[in-house]
């Protein structure tokens, strides 16, 4: 009897550290659009379009908040048409774009209509059984050791990264202020244009 249940487990934990990496990567999106929408969300038209959304009734709220789903779902269909024809990096950015858009999208509505799409029996008791079943999956994946690893390596490049912005900082001209990406930017045009000329 004991065998049964042991198989049984040993095919499914590669599903699960599958679906917990799928949710992991998942997360990063869906935050990485939350902070991208939250220093939009300092535009006063996006700010009162917040307000009217807040003031949504529940169900009016579930509408807005599937609707960046629905939207981006014929964009998704021709970035994987664009990659089956050979367009392989165009149709795979138009993918990461489409991802990105839309997690941010959903992010920031579903912080703004949470309270009301909790008032709905049925999304509430999903939502908890999803976060429950979420933050178990994603337990598992963390106590492993190659996620302890991926973890370190990941915080080893953050670390890297900023020194390499802290020593390009240093040695621009203006100091910190001077490696603000627009002005980099626009430093980098003036030089190539400047090339052009000569």
């Amino acid at each position: 009897m004991k065998r049964p249940i042991r198989l049984r487990a040993w095919l499914l934990t590669p599903l699960v550290y599958l679906a917990a990496l799928l949710l992991l990567i998942e997360e990063w999106f869906w935050d990485t659009g939350a902070r991208f929408m939250r220093a939009l969300a300092a535009w006063p038209p996006l700010a009162s379009l917040e307000r009217r959304i807040a003031a949504l009734p529940p169900y009016g709220a579930l509408c807005l908040f599937a609707l960046p789903a629905i939207l981006l779902f014929p964009v998704k269909i021709l970035a994987l048409m664009a990659i089956a024809h050979g367009y392989a990096i165009s149709g795979v950015l138009a993918l990461i774009f489409a991802k990105l858009g839309g997690a941010a999208a959903v992010a920031r509505i579903y912080f703004i209509t949470r309270p009301r799409l909790l008032t709905i029996a049925w999304f509430a008791r999903w939502h908890d059984r999803f976060m429950a079943l979420k933050d178990r999956w994603l337990g598992r994946l963390r106590a492993t050791t190659a996620y302890r690893y991926a973890s370190m390596v990941a915080r080893r490049i953050k670390r890297l990264a900023r020194d390499v912005r802290a020593r390009i900082r240093q040695r621009l001209p203006g100091g910190r202020h001077a490696a603000h990406p627009l002005r980099v930017v626009r430093r980098l045009l003036a030089m190539w244009r400047a090339r052009r000329r000569s």
